[in-house]
């Protein structure tokens, strides 16, 4: 039985398996796990997350999605099973993945905590997005769970972004892009523009410009109830990305308005990467020049109070 953070508990008859289409070690893993679990009695399907039809048609009788790939993947299996409530688990054949938690080698040792319920359920917050003036079709709100980006249509052609937040102007931001990021997107492209980091559970939303031209644009940390609208100047089309996916054109004037999403995603965690170490090795604050620059013994010296009982 699975022990959730709200008490409930849910029993895991049905595992969908997202493997990375690119990646033959996806592949051949998704084929060997999904013998596996249907030994123990468990009804399994498998698909690439690039199938509109056949990864989806299963969502709503699905207990537990296990992604074999990296960070996009998960980002893919989030958006698709908004609003359906079952648990993703990620498997690490990427690179830089700050969303899975096992390694390919750690799954078989891992199998029977997982069905037996032996986890912990850390839900992220996801963004919805509805957009405005699109070229062409796009439907009518979007899932993110990491980011909400408006920018420029163009090479070279800086964009105009009228900032609202909560009905009131902030300003307008002439830009390469504006990012509205929810925590676990904050270390994603946010970050790269010069965002600040978020802990992954916070309901926060970061709003960061891209390469603000002349006039400086500062990050700003957001309520987790904030509206926000971005809209295009009149003179030039732009371009609206959800999670690092194809863009949608806008035409000028359009624009998104951003908000937090009913939906969580639930991300199965065995408490073994802790956040903020795995933060510090994926951004390499722990490599050894660092550390060496450090006092030995005020390092040791912290460990050892840390490990003592108060």
């Amino acid at each position: 039985m699975v022990r959730l953070a709200s008490d409930t508990v849910t029993e895991i008859k049905c595992v969908g398996i997202y493997y990375h289409p690119r990646l033959d070690e996806a592949r051949i893993s998704a084929d060997e796990l999904a013998k596996k679990l249907n030994k123990r009695g468990i009804d399994v399907w498998t698909s690439m997350p690039w199938e509109p039809e056949r990864s989806t048609e299963h969502l709503p009788r699905t207990d537990l999605l296990i992604c074999l790939g990296g960070d996009g993947t998960i980002l893919r299996a989030a958006r698709a099973s908004a609003g359906h409530d079952c648990l993703i688990l990620g498997v690490d054949l990427g690179r830089q993945a700050f969303l899975t938690e096992l390694l390919p080698e750690q799954v078989d040792d891992h199998l029977p905590a997982l069905l037996d319920g032996d986890f912990v359920v850390e839900d992220r917050a996801m963004l919805q997005a509805r957009p405005i003036s699109v070229e062409g079709e796009a439907p009518s709100t979007l899932t993110a769970l990491n980011d909400v980006m408006i920018g420029r249509g163009s090479l070279g052609q800086p964009a105009y972004v009228a900032v609202w937040v909560g009905g009131d102007l902030v300003g307008v931001v002439r830009a390469d892009a504006v990012v509205v990021a929810s925590a676990t997107g904050s270390t994603g492209y946010s970050l790269s523009a010069g965002g600040p980091i978020l802990h992954p559970q916070a309901r926060s939303v970061v709003l960061t410009p891209v390469a603000p031209h002349l006039a400086q644009a500062a990050p700003m940390v957001l309520p987790g109830d904030a509206v926000i609208d971005l809209r295009l100047g009149r003179e030039h089309p732009g371009s609206l990305s959800v999670d690092g996916q194809r863009p949608f054109p806008l035409k000028p004037g359009g624009g998104v308005q951003v908000r937090r999403s009913e939906s969580l995603a639930r991300l199965v965690r065995f408490g073994e990467r802790p956040f903020f170490a795995q933060l510090g090795k994926r951004l390499a604050w722990l490599d050894e020049r660092r550390l060496e620059a450090v006092s030995r013994t005020g390092v040791e010296a912290f460990d050892q109070k840390t490990a003592e009982p108060s």
